[in-house]
């Protein structure tokens, strides 16, 4: 029986200046490593049939299914600060869209599928280490809750690919909401193409925010969703220590989905100014500056949007000020609300803010390692016994004074511990893909051995229950353990 994706394509109807048509270039011998059933039957798809010699195939590129229509998708994009004109999918090939069983579009895309007009020189392929940490990351932040990309599966593809040395070449199969970027919008305007800019806000209006198409300013309402969007979206990534690492426009999904994990990580000890990535040199996007450079994407894309906002360029800008100027209030509310549930408060009080910063900051002054912190501060909420959470901090007094002003504020409420405790243990993960852990899955990777990429990907599908059978998992990475570099994969 043959592998059959019921494709709608509505991206590749679009005007020929949206994309290029290119074919993945077919690889020697691609062996499925991973393969998401659970997603699979939610996108209507046969798990069963994917998990075959035809479906490594076509998952790898090496066979085009029936009624699939490959494009890269071209766009533009600043790129730390700097505007580059032309990028595009240099690695990526859309091979369609299909509806899932919630009725939402969703693109099916190859990653390391080989060379399109927009890879610049590059090869177009994707290293084993990559494709393993993009589904791990994807997959761990869909299972916390936060929007994101999926990964439909992992394949060898039988070649080895040229980076620092040559490793194991693989092919990620990506699920997103659409692939649709500021960088996208940024492609046109750059140009001076309006028709174009129009074009795509019509296209996004209809597939993401079809509830504006009627609205009297459809186009003022579209950038108010994005700006929305995604002001909770980086709430999220803070509320759980996430750092995205490439926070360029093209990095920034008009969806409001986290895209693109590059150099990404998660924060072990608490700091502001922490950064991973490799590339990042001058901490651009570390952890505190994602708010305010989420911002600067936006304002990017308003400054796409206004020819269609209106004739009089003053009138336009000072309309996308108004609503950019939004954007603060949407995320302060979101993670201050989202604060409140980490430590505890079911309502907002006086002092509430100051409270929590006041945790953070003797955190970060003590080394304090984020994720547990808080997962030991819901056991604490239960049965006042502090110990678990004093030994994270350097200076466990630095706890000590701040948790009898916190009992003090608990007092106000009427839950009981035991609710308490289950509504902060909802939301303070216990498991998170710790850096360390995940460069040993690809380090094991690497040599043939992916029972460690199993069993962590199935702790971090469960990532608020205990788990007892894996509790060296939440642990944090000893001295020697410590990754402080993560890289692009290309």
């Amino acid at each position: 029986m043959t592998v059959h994706f019921p494709f709608q394509n509505t991206y590749s109807a679009l005007p020929a200046s949206f994309f290029a048509r290119v074919a993945p270039t077919p690889v020697a011998s691609p062996r499925l490593i991973k393969l998401n059933r659970a997603l699979a039957v939610h996108l209507g798809l046969d798990p069963d049939l994917l998990d075959s010699p035809e479906g490594a195939e076509i998952l790898a590129g090496k066979r085009v299914p029936e009624g699939a229509d490959p494009i890269a998708m071209a766009y533009a994009g600043h790129q730390f600060g700097q505007f580059v004109p032309q990028l595009g999918d240099g690695r990526a090939i859309l091979l369609g869209e299909v509806i899932d069983r919630d009725g939402v579009r969703r693109d099916i895309q190859l990653k390391g599928s080989g060379p399109t007009p927009f890879s610049r020189r590059g090869d177009g392929r994707a290293a084993l280490g990559p494709v393993l940490r993009e589904y791990i990351v994807s997959e761990a932040m869909f299972a916390l809750g936060i929007p994101t990309t999926r990964s439909l599966a992992a394949v060898t593809s039988g070649e080895r690919v040229q980076r620092e040395t040559m490793l194991p070449g693989a092919v990620l199969t990506r699920v997103a909401a659409s692939h649709i970027r500021v960088g996208t919008f940024q492609f046109f305007a750059a140009r001076g193409d309006t028709d174009g800019v129009r074009a795509l806000a019509d296209h996004v209006i209809a597939r993401h925010y079809p509830d504006i198409a009627n609205a009297e300013r459809p186009y003022h309402a579209l950038l108010e969703r994005v700006v929305a969007r995604q002001a909770d979206l980086v709430a999220r990534w803070l509320l759980v220590g996430f750092i995205h690492g490439v926070m360029n426009t093209d990095n920034t999904s008009i969806s409001g989905e986290t895209i693109d994990y590059g150099p990404c990580a998660f924060m072990d000890e608490y700091n502001p100014a922490q950064v991973f990535s490799s590339i990042d040199e001058l901490g651009r996007y570390a952890y505190a500056n994602q708010p305010r450079i989420a911002l600067w994407n936006l304002t990017r894309l308003a400054e796409c949007l206004l020819p269609l906002f209106s004739d009089e360029q003053e009138k336009a800008i000072e309309q996308a000020q108004f609503i950019l100027g939004d954007f603060a209030e949407k995320f302060t509310a979101a993670y201050q609300a989202g604060l409140r549930k980490k430590i505890g408060l079911f309502t907002a009080g006086d002092g509430d803010e100051a409270l929590v910063q006041d945790l953070l900051d003797a955190m970060a002054k003590n080394a304090a390692d984020f994720t547990l912190t808080f997962r030991r501060l819901s056991d604490a909420a239960a049965d006042a016994d502090d110990d678990s959470v004093r030994a994270q901090f350097e200076d466990p007094a630095a706890f000590d004074e701040w948790a009898v002003r916190w009992r003090q504020r608990l007092a106000d409420e009427p839950q009981s511990a035991s609710e308490r405790q289950a509504a902060m243990r909802a939301v303070n993960p216990a498991f998170i893909p710790r850096n360390h852990r995940v460069e040993a899955v690809i380090a094991a990777a690497v040599n043939n051995d992916y029972a460690p990429f199993e069993e962590l990907l199935t702790v971090l599908s469960k990532p608020y229950e205990d788990q007892p059978e894996f509790a060296a998992y939440a642990d944090p990475p000893l001295p020697d353990q410590r990754v402080l570099r993560t890289f692009c994969g290309t």
